[in-house]
């Protein structure tokens, strides 16, 4: 089976630049065997895991000069030494081990309006984050044949036409500007009205040697009108991101990937989702799904892979041949991935999308046979071919569950 043994050839960014080679995220690029988390840059700080996820962020002030904070914001705040104008002025940018809040209770995530500007968000990278062929070698034996592969098809602007629920979530990490696919879904404490999107675990936490990322935030129909990147490089920020940028105010990743996950050997995989509660960042009083007229349910009881015919997973992929600025999908009928005996088997279908496209949307018939968000981007392979996501039980359904009852009654 397969071994983890990354490379430390380091590979040029699309832009020109090049990621300096001491960044353990930038591992395993060459070899034909290697995986790739395929959504958050691969860090691998030597900060301990937080417990149960979440995060907490500010409402916009209406003046749109600062940032407003609610008291028991300003108290934890308070209680690890952060002053906000410092924080708002680059004060976030320390990812020392002993200032990397990386406990749920201790995580906040302050809006400083237009951070999120459109060089920033063209510029995110994409993941790095390599295993290679023994990390199958514990498997349940029910691992399915590879995958032929399947090409990403482009979906046709508008993508708020074609892809209503699709978006980029973007945030910092000790490596720098990165960037993941998610998928706004259906909130049960607030039918119509949700303020809750789907993406993968370690697009908001680093694992089990990371804490949680900073200034996370959605933005539903990135380049809604598709874009070629050379036309972006003067875009306004109304272009890139239409339907405004939303700030997360609480996200939850499961306990298994914040204990397990990591950036090399797939470890956390079969858990490694996440639900963030979005604020918008210029205020208003309509909410994520009314502004962008859509939102997935999320079935955690769909069915086994020999009984789902055909699924689609989303996403804004980014390594090459991509340049994450266009928004593509793969449909394909769903095969068996086990990674370890003791976690659930995974969904793995064949498609050439590559590093952007982590926590990007899987979405097939549920068990009530409508379309369903049933899984998320997770792994796949460095050179593309095939990605992975988890199969959603009782643990993705409490994570879910949590995020939605935190604002039961807001």
């Amino acid at each position: 089976m397969r071994s983890i043994r990354p490379s430390s050839t380091t590979r040029g960014h699309r832009n020109g630049r090049r990621r300096a080679s001491s960044v353990p995220a930038a591992l395993a690029l060459v070899s034909a065997l290697a995986l790739t988390v395929t959504a958050c840059e691969g860090d691998d700080p030597e900060a301990g895991g937080g417990a149960n996820a979440s995060a907490t962020a500010a409402d916009s002030d209406a003046n749109g000069g600062g940032v407003k904070i609610p008291d028991q914001l300003k108290e934890k705040l308070k209680k690890h030494g952060i002053d906000l104008d410092e924080w708002k002025n680059g004060a976030w940018k320390n990812w020392d081990r002993s200032d990397w809040l990386r406990e749920a209770q201790d995580f906040v995530n302050p809006i400083i309006e237009d951070l999120w500007d459109p060089d920033r968000m063209r510029d995110a990278e994409e993941p790095d984050q390599g295993v290679d062929e023994d990390d199958l070698s514990d498997d349940q034996g029910v691992t399915d044949p590879e995958p032929r592969p399947v090409d990403a098809r482009a979906v046709p602007p508008s993508y708020h036409e074609n892809a209503a629920t699709a978006g980029k979530v973007f945030f910092d990490s000790p490596s720098g500007t990165m960037v993941c696919s998610a998928t706004v879904v259906q909130d049960p404490a607030h039918p119509g009205k949700s303020n809750m999107v789907w993406t993968a675990g370690h697009c908001v936490h680093a694992g089990e040697k990371g804490g949680w990322y900073r200034n996370i935030a959605f933005v539903p129909s990135y380049n809604d009108a598709g874009k070629p990147a050379a036309e972006l490089e003067n875009a306004t920020k109304e272009e890139v991101a239409p339907y405004g940028v939303w700030w997360g105010d609480w996200a939850q990743t499961s306990d298994q990937w914040i204990e397990q996950g990591g950036a090399t050997g797939g470890r956390g995989a079969s858990y490694d989702f996440a639900v963030i509660h979005v604020t918008p960042e210029k205020g208003g009083t309509k909410s994520l799904e009314e502004t962008v007229g859509a939102a997935l349910p999320v079935d955690f009881a769909a069915p086994a892979v020999p009984d789902v015919k055909t699924l689609t997973a989303t996403g804004y992929p980014a390594a090459a041949p991509y340049d994450g600025q266009k928004l593509y999908q793969c449909a394909d009928r769903p095969g068996r991935l086990s990674l370890d005996a003791k976690q659930p088997t995974m969904y793995r279908i064949g498609c050439s999308m590559t590093g952007g496209s982590s926590g990007g949307g899987w979405v097939a018939a549920g068990s009530d046979g409508k379309p369903a968000l049933i899984s998320n981007t997770s792994i796949g392979p460095v050179t593309a071919g095939w990605l992975a996501g988890p199969r959603l039980g009782e643990e993705a359904k409490g994570v879910y569950d949590a995020v939605s009852g935190k604002f039961a009654g807001q």
